[in-house]
């Protein structure tokens, strides 16, 4: 093994990202060296490149992106459980407890400084990449390391939103705002999940299309002068219980709110700076309905996703866009920027 690597870096100072040759880590005390196999190209990477998103732990100037990763252990540090081997594949979850707080000092929950990988310490964009053992999750042999990547945050947010903050229901009316990326996915878990209707609404008619073929019962132009009249048809003049918005728009935010039911929840699962306004607020208010904060998933939300693909309930085979090589990760950043082709996960290949 030679003492280099291809790394996809961020200069978080001036928003400059390249591909660089740097130094292979070498696993300290606790930590193990993942040899990548795959790594998902996220929409938090194209805004941790343009600046809407920044980092808020890291420690240095630079950070190599990647927060959806897998690949096979490769070396181990001192310290490391005897579960662990080299030659084991896993994927790696895409955050940790920063384990300095004080709910961390106190071992309770939450910890109030998460760190995301790719974002407060270096990532997977890389071919090689650290991780604490507590971090792995062995994945079976079945599963292609191009799925198991993106099982973190591109199937795991939107899984946690579903079963944990949202409150999702079998049999209760359920919406999805942008089925792109997390959207899509979102779509699948409902369906997993029993929720009925399911109703997607996305300005893109390739992303309606993919939206029925993934289970949602009806598919809606966000633009379209009918769509609460159409959705209210839907769910027998109720609305929703549980609205997931995947964009990070204020106007889809406006929007799936006139579409709750009386009680239903709004979930805010796509990032954005701009303000969170309610226009109509003395009905929000008086048909309790609510605006529920989300961010990424708790380790248990990934194991729970691997053990579905284990057990076949969930295929995740139509989720890969397109595979690049790593050396090409500007323009896997470029053509997801772009939505070039409608891709739910572009994958990076060291």
């Amino acid at each position: 093994m030679t003492d280099t690597m291809l790394a996809g870096r961020l200069d978080v100072r001036n928003k400059t990202f390249a591909v660089e040759e740097v130094p292979v880590p070498e696993p300290g005390p606790g930590q193990v060296r993942i040899k990548v196999r795959a790594a998902g190209v996220c929409l938090s990477d194209v805004h941790l490149i343009d600046g809407t998103l920044n980092p808020l732990f890291l420690a240095s100037d630079k950070v190599t992106l990647g927060h959806e990763v897998s690949g096979v252990i490769d070396a181990l540090g001192p310290d490391v459980p005897a579960s662990w081997t080299a030659g084991q594949r896993v994927l790696l979850q895409a955050g940790e407890r920063c384990g300095r707080c004080a709910n961390c000092v106190r071992f309770v929950e939450p910890c109030l400084q998460v760190l995301t990988r790719g974002v407060d310490y270096d990532g997977g964009w890389a071919e090689y990449a650290l991780a604490a053992p507590h971090t792995l999750v062995a994945i079976p042999d079945g599963l292609p390391f191009e799925q198991a990547a993106i099982i973190p945050d591109a199937v795991s947010t939107p899984w946690a939103a579903i079963v944990s903050t949202g409150r999702a229901a079998p049999a209760r009316p359920a919406g999805v705002w942008g089925v792109g990326g997390l959207g899509a996915h979102a779509v699948q878990l409902l369906h997993l999940v029993g929720a009925a209707p399911i109703i997607a609404v996305d300005p893109i008619g390739a992303a309606r299309e993919r939206a029925l073929a993934l289970g949602a019962d009806l598919a809606l132009d966000s633009a379209a002068p009918d769509l609460r009249d159409r959705l209210l048809e839907a769910t027998g003049g109720r609305g929703l219980e549980l609205a997931l918005d995947m964009a990070g728009a204020p106007a889809v935010r406006e929007q799936a709110v006139s579409c709750l039911a009386p009680g239903g929840r709004l979930v805010l699962v796509g990032l954005t700076p701009a303000p969170l306004t309610i226009t109509q607020s003395i009905p929000f208010s008086y048909f309790g309905q609510q605006i529920l904060g989300h961010y990424g998933s708790a380790p248990e939300h990934v194991t729970q996703l691997v053990d579905l693909t284990r057990h076949h309930r969930l295929d995740l085979g139509r989720s890969i866009s397109g595979t690049l090589p790593l050396a090409e990760a500007a323009a896997a950043v470029e053509r997801l920027d772009r939505k070039e082709g409608n891709p739910v996960r572009l994958i990076l290949t060291p």
